[in-house]
């Protein structure tokens, strides 16, 4: 799948009240933590030039990339630490014998299965008998259609995901309709890429040209791995095959134009819109045929992927979906085939030496299928209710000076100010958990069955989905999970989700100095409600459909500042020839820009019209624009860098960092003088809210 997940949810990877700490145990402002890194800061960089590397630079000078990741930065360090809470509740779960059936059994098992490196290679690729066997009996374009239906499935992470898993032609998307806020409607997206993404096999750029290569390689070594004839020929017509599926998807540009996904086809009108499958079969076999219309995300993408159904050899499909069936269950195949597998996605793409250990990968393989199970013990031992206040207080804060924001900008309209307003007033907040959690109890799991485990969590995920159709729309349905490093803007929803997580230092310190958790923390809260009122939440009404809500004037000012920003990203140069593109990051770098605006105003609102204190020689203003970048530390490998840039739609952490650039009152707190690098003059510094 491509970018549904940009548009249905955008994520940060990322008034008179005051900001509340526990009376009881908050220190004064004097005797807090700065909250800031103070021995990262390289003072031989000047803040004008580069502020990214002033705030981490000489973090950098010293900072080493795990050997079994891509990058290192704020990020991981948070995840590691949520990562090792997760690892050590896991590894528990089974110690009191649960139940059967109970959830505890069920993450217990899943977890013992994956680490039962034995038994994997003991079973081999008996697990996938099936599905080869299934792939095998196909013998007209009336079984592929149905092999395919099948197979359709929701696996996507609403976060990390730019495309559905590999063997998918096709994915589904279930939530509410972009103008029908209540009832659930099925989207059908475009899939079917071993690689991350299209430019992967199209772009003329040599690194990609080399990675081209290098997978040609891989796919034939698997096949040949699982003793499959004639693996390098077969390997030829699979890369073949995805080229052309590739060159008919829609680019990522495209598919962010939430007005170009709004393609509601009746059933009857697949056959005739895009011929070639035959789609009766095929949502049959996916158990999709009662419905009576389905969203087309990428129609062209649609029509052209099912034109290549009846133009390919029929043996091409079969041997596409041969590969990418083993390819998608190497890790939980033996280990051959593991380490083929990350030997390519690992360290070719990525660039990473080393692959994790099996307890990581096992742990976040439990929390990937088993995730509300897991949370819910995780809110239980590291996410008190006083951190849950607290940061709800935080929120209601950065609310207010959204709301007071809006009042006082000139150039917004009365009607379209009425309609941001009401937006804001329903906007949906939740932090830390879910009111509701995910029932596992029809969930088949078993201690010695690491693979059939995964495969039936899918098809258990894709039923859960299928499930909502026709029923009422759950408007706090979440989309991460509590032990996620993240946090969530859902447009169609109206809401945001912040995991309890990412609510733990550095980025949010109860103990710790307030312009330090409103520069870290209450930014990355702002950039989510500001997602609200960006380029595709102005798409959204207040009930999240499908309604642009901003009165013509107030719609060219604010295209105008944010084509001024886009260009502002477009000249960040990532590697040497290879720039950020600004119109790709747009979203979130008007987030970013706005998150950082709101969270400034809610600080120095919380300090009540009292000067803020001087910290370790730092201004309240220092501190707070040092813990927005140092938010934003990162040191990642330069396959992982090109990955980002061909794949994601944020900027480059170093570069997010320099957001600050923007702010007026950043100059005067870092002395930034006309001639530094990062300087504008304030004509030319992007004013959004």
């Amino acid at each position: 799948m491509q970018s549904i997940r940009w548009i249905l949810t955008a994520a940060v990877l990322c008034g008179p009240t005051a900001w509340a700490a526990s009376p009881a145990a908050t220190p004064p402002a004097s005797a807090r933590p700065v909250g800031v890194d103070l021995a990262g800061i390289d003072h031989s960089v000047k803040p004008g030039d580069d502020f990214f590397r002033y705030a981490n630079g000489d973090w950098l000078k010293t900072a080493k990339i795990p050997a079994d990741r891509s990058s290192t930065g704020t990020f991981l360090k948070v995840f590691e630490r949520a990562e090792k809470n997760t690892a050590e509740l896991i590894r528990n779960a089974g110690t009191s014998h649960p139940a059967a059936g109970s959830n505890a059994r069920k993450i217990a098992d899943y977890y013992a299965a994956w680490m039962d490196t034995a038994a994997i290679e003991r079973h081999g690729l008996a697990p996938l008998k099936p599905a080869l066997a299934q792939i095998d009996a196909i013998a007209s374009r009336q079984d592929l259609a149905r092999v395919l239906g099948s197979r359709l499935r929701a696996d996507v992470d609403p976060i990390n995901a730019t495309h559905f898993h590999t063997e998918h032609l096709f994915g589904l998307f279930v939530t509410q309709g972009l103008e029908d806020p209540e009832h659930h409607v099925a989207y059908l997206l475009q899939g079917g890429l071993g690689m991350p993404s299209r430019d992967y096999y199209l772009s003329s750029d040599p690194h990609m040209a080399a990675f081209r290569a290098q997978y040609l390689t891989y796919v034939g070594a698997l096949l040949k791995q699982a003793g499959i004839a004639d693996a390098e020929a077969r390997a030829k017509t699979i890369v073949a095959l995805e080229t052309k599926i590739a060159s008919a998807q829609a680019s990522l540009l495209d598919s962010q134009d939430v007005h170009k996904a709004n393609n509601l086809w009746r059933m009857a009108d697949f056959n005739r819109k895009a011929p070639g499958l035959d789609w009766t079969v095929y949502f049959k076999a996916a158990g999709l045929d009662d419905q009576q219309q389905i969203d087309t995300w990428q129609p062209a993408a649609v029509t052209g992927l099912s034109a290549l159904i009846a133009s390919e050899p029929l043996q091409a499909w079969k041997d596409l979906l041969l590969f990418h069936t083993i390819d998608h269950s190497a890790a939980l195949l033996p280990r051959a085939y593991a380490d083929l597998h990350f030997d390519f996605y690992g360290h070719t793409l990525q660039g990473t030496p080393q692959q994790q250990p099996r307890w990581k990968r096992a742990v976040a393989a439990t929390n990937n299928e088993l995730g509300d199970a897991v949370g819910q013990i995780y809110v239980k031992h590291y996410f008190p209710a006083s951190s849950k206040a607290e940061v709800e207080q935080l929120v209601q804060n950065l609310i207010a000076a959204f709301n007071e924001r809006i009042d006082t900008l000139s150039w917004m309209t009365p009607a379209t100010r009425q309609k941001a307003k009401a937006k804001l007033t329903t906007l949906r907040v939740s932090v830390g958990y879910p009111e509701t959690w995910r029932d596992y109890a029809t969930l088949d799991i078993r201690a010695d069955d690491a693979l059939g485990n995964q495969l039936r969590a899918e098809q258990f995920e894709y039923e859960h989905q299928r499930a909502k159709l026709g029923q009422p729309v759950d408007k706090g349905e979440w989309w991460m999970t509590p032990q996620t490093v993240n946090a969530v803007n859902l447009p169609l929803q109206n809401a945001l989700n912040f995991p309890a997580a990412i609510l733990q230092p550095p980025f949010f310190d109860p103990n710790a100095d307030a312009a330090s958790n409103y520069g870290a923390i209450g930014a990355i809260i702002g950039h989510e409600i500001s997602h609200s009122f960006d380029n595709t939440g102005a798409e959204f009404d207040a009930q999240g459909k499908l309604e642009n809500w901003w009165t013509p004037a107030d719609l060219a000012h604010f295209k105008a500042a944010t084509t001024q920003l886009a260009k502002q990203f477009d000249q960040y140069e990532a590697l040497p020839g290879l720039h950020v593109s600004g119109e790709q990051t747009l979203g979130e770098d008007i987030a970013d820009i706005s998150g950082i605006t709101i969270a400034y105003l809610a600080y120095h609102k919380s300090l009540d019209g009292k000067p803020a204190p001087v910290i370790d020689g730092l201004s309240g203003d220092q501190r707070f624009f040092l813990a927005f970048g140092q938010a934003w530390r990162s040191k990642m490998r330069d396959a992982a860098l090109r990955q980002r840039l061909a794949t994601d739609v944020h900027a480059p952490p170093q570069f997010r960092a320099q957001t600050v650039r923007n702010l007026a009152a950043w100059y005067p707190a870092f002395k930034v003088k006309p001639g530094e690098k990062l300087y504008l003059a304030p004509k030319d510094r992007v004013k959004i809210w």
